[in-house]
């Protein structure tokens, strides 16, 4: 069993964490004193600390440095109040992992005590803990990431046993799910985790493509081929050999291709566009659409025999609204990472914007989370992302983008150009509670844009 030490002087908000705590699974033993802290410590080396900042005897630093200096394989997440976050960074400059800004939700505390435990281990084995009086082992909590996926709910630990499974055989994979929710991440996984690792990985988005380049692109052409060929040229299919080829988007490969690629895949032979040389390649196939094939062969889209030959070993790519907290676990990723990048101040969320987080649809998955959490970064100051600072439909609790255009209109009316844009603009800034600069952010336009048109808009006005 996964020990926790908890060291917290508040016996109420303690029996709260270790409530939720048991109940996952987890043995907490409580310390409500730095000093009794230090003391436990001298007896059995646990396998996480989560440290309260205000304690009673002692500053919470002071305990985090003694960690850091004599258990610093220690995973710890230190606790505090919105007025102390500043002393929050400060105890992660120290070593701490991670960080909860009182009140959360016990969803969080479990959250953030998994992927702390999962982080630093080898995705299965877990990592023996450095003690005083020697090596604390742990059996290995429920898998909380895997390769570059964020987050740990069980649709996603199914996701990462087929990927495992799927990256022990070289059978052709075919990837479903809607845009967005990771789908070129997992096939890079499973090559990453197979035998072809070191060998190139080489992703073709068959939607991208011209129609008329696409067997060039994927098996190169010779010089004077066509206009424009002016040198030979290797395509996918020789550049992918001994790794994997992934063809994205599979489902809008127009049909003369598709019959192409069928020929290719019986023997993994082919001739580049104008050349007369068979050439061979080892490949291993992985393709993803976010269609439903079924319909797609349906509406004649997509050919049958082509659809049953790559769909060897299928994984299907959950919507980010079905992964449950994840959602924060990946949002937390972006924060940090956007913060890094623009030079602010953030650190985490409240209570009510992650709990709108987690509520809300998405229906542009995991892209749509990192536009929003790069819009928060860029138009807000401050060390916590709060409810207010969330854009459009998320600022309002509604899985609706920003209602721009009034959806009462019944027949198409044409309109002065001028007037459709204020209407536009100031149905934004409604639908941001009078924020211009988020108004602006979802408008995709300058503050200053708007702060100037609303001047001239006035000035008209009041000359009425």
């Amino acid at each position: 069993m996964t020990r926790i030490l908890l060291i917290e002087d508040d016996r109420s908000i303690a029996a709260l964490y270790i409530g939720a705590l048991e109940k996952d699974g987890y043995h907490v033993t409580l310390c409500a004193s730095g000093a009794d802290a230090l003391a436990a410590l001298q007896d059995a080396a646990p396998h996480m600390a989560l440290l309260d900042i205000k304690l009673p005897d002692m500053d919470g630093l002071t305990v985090m440095d003694y960690l850091a200096r004599h258990h610093p394989c220690l995973p710890v997440i230190v606790i505090t109040g919105h007025g102390s976050v500043n002393t929050a960074v400060d105890a992660m400059r120290r070593g701490a992992d991670d960080f909860l800004v009182k009140p959360f939700s016990t969803e969080r505390l479990l959250s953030a005590v998994a992927g702390t435990l999962a982080k630093d281990r080898d995705e299965t084995v877990p990592r023996a803990i450095a003690g005083l009086t020697g090596h604390a082992e742990h059996k290995p909590a429920q898998r909380q990431s895997f390769g570059d996926f964020i987050g740990g709910s069980a649709v996603m630990r199914s996701v990462f046993s087929q990927i495992e499974n799927a990256a022990r055989s070289d059978a052709t994979v075919f990837i479903t799910g809607e845009s967005g929710t990771g789908k070129e991440i997992c096939a890079e996984a499973i090559h990453k985790h197979s035998k072809r690792a070191l060998k190139p990985f080489i992703p073709i988005n068959c939607a991208a493509i011209p129609r008329d380049l696409m067997e060039s692109e994927l098996f190169g052409h010779v010089k004077g081929a066509f206009t424009g060929a002016i040198t030979d040229r290797h395509g996918a299919a020789h550049m992918a050999n001994g790794g994997t080829l992934f063809l994205d988007e599979i489902a809008e490969m127009n049909r003369d291709m598709q019959s192409k690629l069928l020929r290719f895949l019986q023997s993994l032979s082919f001739q580049k566009v104008g050349g007369s040389k068979i050439e061979t390649t080892d490949i291993r196939i992985i393709c993803a659409t976010n269609k439903n094939p079924l319909d797609e062969i349906d509406s004649g889209q997509f050919r049958e025999d082509l659809f049953y030959r790559l769909h060897v070993l299928p994984v299907y790519m959950p919507p980010l609204k079905d992964r449950g907290d994840d959602v924060i676990d990946i949002a937390m990723a972006f924060l940090q990472r956007f913060t890094r990048e623009e030079q602010k101040n953030f650190v985490s969320f409240d209570e009510e914007a992650e709990r709108r987080l987690r509520s809300y649809d998405w229906p542009g998955n995991i892209r749509q989370l990192q536009n929003v959490i790069r819009n928060v970064v860029v138009m807000h100051e401050g060390d916590i992302v709060s409810v207010h600072m969330l854009p459009g439909g998320l600022l309002h609790g509604k899985n609706s983008t920003i209602p721009l255009i009034p959806s009462k209109t019944t027949s198409f009316e044409i309109k002065p150009l001028a007037q459709a844009e204020r209407e536009i603009i100031e149905s934004a800034i409604r639908a941001c509670d009078g924020n211009i600069p988020q108004a602006a952010a979802a408008l995709e336009v300058s503050p200053s844009t708007i702060y100037r048109k609303k001047a001239s808009w006035d000035a008209s006005d009041s000359a009425k």
